[in-house]
């Protein structure tokens, strides 16, 4: 190849190289880079449904007492759950069929968990738990289980106990009186108890009672306790849901207590102490285990002091610095197990040994209770 050959070759492949470099000058100014391919965001989590949780409630959540406390607890949950629950109640339930019907239509609503709140709903509640199984029902101070059913309580004959020791010492004419409700286990062991406290500080107490057959008739109550006072009782007590025996004491110049709430509102010249329960602890536990899915039925629980379900509160400033100071004593005692308060020997006002001497009385005894003890005045309706 010639010189003048070689040259031209050489012109030419830089005349290229000039050309392509032009060109892809040209692709960067006018060709528009891709668009970005879009990446589909993840769906949000379907949100979980509020658990529905109900309540049947014997009397008015207005009560001031047993109806005002469960009304309390189902707050609680409230508070402690948000939006993961949503509850509802429904108050004044009778202890009747009724009860049945209100019942099976809070499950037919969609309702998962279901409270009843008094004795008289075991047998309508183990009936439907029976029929519903996909629903899970509470029982309160029952005693009927089933798969889908669990009873619970609170230890009141705790709050009782330590409202007699005040009781006794404030007594001037040594006659306690008690407005009774319903002739249950239940409510003699309260009035059982409040007797045992008031005659470990005064041994000659005694207790007088007037049965109302009923939870909440603030009437009746008025009509039980002025009979009580007029019987020669100074301080008066009850296993009534009402703030009436409370009141009555106040109008007729004695002293009573606050029961299942702290009462001291209602009369406070009169109000001594208030026994009182906490049904919060017990209810959010309950519901914090359905939702969890730890919800287990054929179970009971009998919550008390230990467990925060029980309280002696808003004692008068009047009861002595010793008295308070036992009260104290008690409290402490129940928490860590040191101290009993059905311990023998305790003997039924008849002259019968209830409990032998340093035997103490198991949980089997306390519920199928039907007898008063020494000191009690009469007998128990049906026995």
């Amino acid at each position: 190849m010639t010189d003048l050959q070689k040259r031209s070759l050489l012109k030419l492949a830089a005349l290229s190289a000039v050309a392509t470099a032009a060109l892809m000058g040209c692709g960067k100014k006018d060709v528009p880079a891709p668009a970005p391919v879009p990446v589909a965001e993840a769906p949000a989590p379907a949100k979980a449904e509020p658990l529905k949780i109900a309540f049947a409630y014997v009397g008015p959540v207005g009560d001031g007492g047993w109806t005002y406390a469960h009304d309390n607890g189902r707050k609680a949950v409230e508070a402690a759950y948000g939006d993961k629950v949503v509850t509802s109640f429904v108050e004044k339930v009778p202890e009747s069929a009724d009860a049945e019907r209100v019942i099976r239509d809070m499950a037919q609503q969609g309702n998962k968990l279901i409270f009843g709140t008094t004795f008289g709903y075991m047998e309508p509640m183990l009936k439907v738990a029976n029929d519903i199984k996909d629903v899970k029902f509470e029982h309160a101070t029952g005693y009927k289980t089933a798969d889908n059913l669990r009873t619970y309580d609170s230890r009141t004959y705790e709050g009782a106990y330590m409202a007699g020791v005040i009781a006794g010492k404030m007594s001037k004419s040594g006659t306690l009186g008690v407005v009774g409700s319903v002739p249950i286990p239940e409510v003699v062991r309260n009035i059982n108890s409040f007797t045992l406290g008031a005659q470990s500080v005064n041994p000659k107490i005694k207790t007088k009672v007037v049965w109302v057959n009923e939870w909440f008739n603030p009437p009746k109550e008025t009509e039980a306790a002025t009979a009580l006072i007029n019987g020669g009782a100074d301080v008066l007590f009850q296993n009534t849901d009402s703030s009436a025996v409370l009141q009555t004491a106040e109008k007729m110049g004695k002293r009573a207590f606050g029961w299942d709430s702290d009462m001291t509102a209602y009369g406070p010249k009169a109000h001594l102490a208030s026994a009182i329960i906490n049904w919060g602890p017990y209810y959010v536990k309950a519901v914090g285990e359905a939702l969890e899915g730890k919800w287990t039925g054929n179970t009971s629980a009998w919550w008390g002091v230990k467990e925060g379900a029980i309280d002696l509160v808003s004692m008068a400033a009047d009861v002595p610095d010793e008295t308070k100071k036992r009260i104290d004593d008690v409290k402490a005692g129940l928490k860590d197990g040191s101290f009993s308060i059905w311990k023998g020997p305790i003997m039924d006002n008849t002259g019968k040994e209830l409990v032998a001497k340093d035997v103490v009385a198991d949980d089997k005894f306390l519920g199928g209770l039907k007898t008063y003890v020494k000191g009690v005045e009469g007998k128990v309706p049906g026995n």
